[in-house]
């Protein structure tokens, strides 16, 4: 069957999906077909303003992927992204078998392919947080979540794909469209319904004596920035020997490592409201999972010529609560 979809979005209704999708849009893209499970969730709200061409259920189309052979591009970031999640079996499932078997339908088809990986790859930090596949075996994500993505990562490489194939580490997005996503909420979404029901935000004291109460973070990326890092990826791109079936595994981050303590500040004087922040004793059960302290290292996503400047964080969330948290937007309305 010939289909007239030439872009398939993976997780399209989702947080980072639907944003894909919203900067396709706004090039002019809409013939796209958006691939997601809804459940009982309210993704659906993130694709009320988009256009696309349709819309599939993600079992349906794993089943008849083979109608899909004249497909342009596959961003497949569709995924269980919950880092508490304990089913190991849902998780390889759903998220490396099924990579698995879109990775290689597409690279059979010749469809350029854009995946997404994450950041709690790198579990502790203490192997570094340099991307690309040099020192891959030495990772140990923290979580079964992190290991699903960094088998696949392991996967491709041990068959070559990442000559023509594409991994992004996401690192901490935050940003419009994530309300659908419960406790995986970035800290800024949830920060603003606490902090205007309480007046006040709680943060997690520190479990590591390294480490003062609030001093320690995570590389905040906005997702605006995360959609043109990953879009940037779309086009095959030149190598200096002419090929231009350039892959890789890369870094998508702000660059920069921000405490929890600034971005309480930040959102605070989003809100223009004084600074109330209550420090409240870590879950057990995260002590022995927590991420303290990343930053993406973006040298090879620079090298392949991503030269934009990612948003400083004050003006990231001063617009994303101001623009769309405040009014209850999404991207595209």
């Amino acid at each position: 069957m010939a289909t007239s979809e030439k872009i398939i979005v993976t997780g399209g209704a989702g947080f980072i999906g639907s944003a894909v999708v919203w900067r396709l849009n706004e090039m002019g893209r809409d013939d796209i077909l958006i691939v997601d499970r809804m459940d009982e969730t309210d993704k659906w709200k993130n694709l009320a303003p988009l256009k696309f061409a349709d819309y599939i259920d993600a079992d349906d189309f794993i089943d008849d992927i083979g109608d899909f052979k004249d497909t342009e591009a596959i961003f497949h970031l569709g995924a269980c992204s919950s880092t508490t999640e304990r089913d190991a079996d849902y998780m390889l499932r759903n998220n490396f078998q099924y990579t698995k078997d879109l990775a290689d339908f597409a690279l059979s088809n010749d469809i350029r392919f854009i995946y997404a990986s994450s950041a709690a790859t790198y579990g502790d930090g203490s192997n570094g947080m340099a991307d690309g596949i040099d020192g891959l075996d030495k990772l140990r994500p923290l979580n079964v979540y992190g290991y699903s993505k960094h088998l696949f990562d392991q996967y491709a490489a041990r068959n070559g794909m990442f000559d023509s194939i594409v991994g992004l580490k996401y690192f901490n997005v935050f940003g419009p469209n994530e309300n659908h996503k419960g406790d995986m909420r970035s800290l800024v979404n949830k920060a603003f319904d606490q902090i205007n029901e309480t007046g006040k935000l709680q943060l997690f004291k520190s479990a590591d004596p390294q480490y003062k109460d609030g001093e320690f973070g995570r590389d905040f990326v906005y997702v605006k920035d995360a959609v043109e890092m990953t879009l940037h990826f779309m086009e095959p791109l030149a190598t200096a020997s002419g090929s231009d079936n350039t892959g890789g595994l890369f870094n998508i981050g702000s660059g920069r490592m921000n405490t929890w303590n600034s971005l309480a500040d930040a959102i605070f004087k989003a809100l223009d409201r004084p600074r109330n922040v209550e420090f409240i004793d870590m879950p057990e059960h995260l002590r022995d999972r927590y991420q303290y302290h990343t930053q993406a290292d973006l040298t090879r996503l620079r090298t392949a010529g991503y030269d934009a400047e990612t948003t400083p964080l004050d003006t990231a969330v001063a617009d994303y609560v101001q623009n769309y948290l405040l009014p209850r937007r999404h991207l595209g309305d």
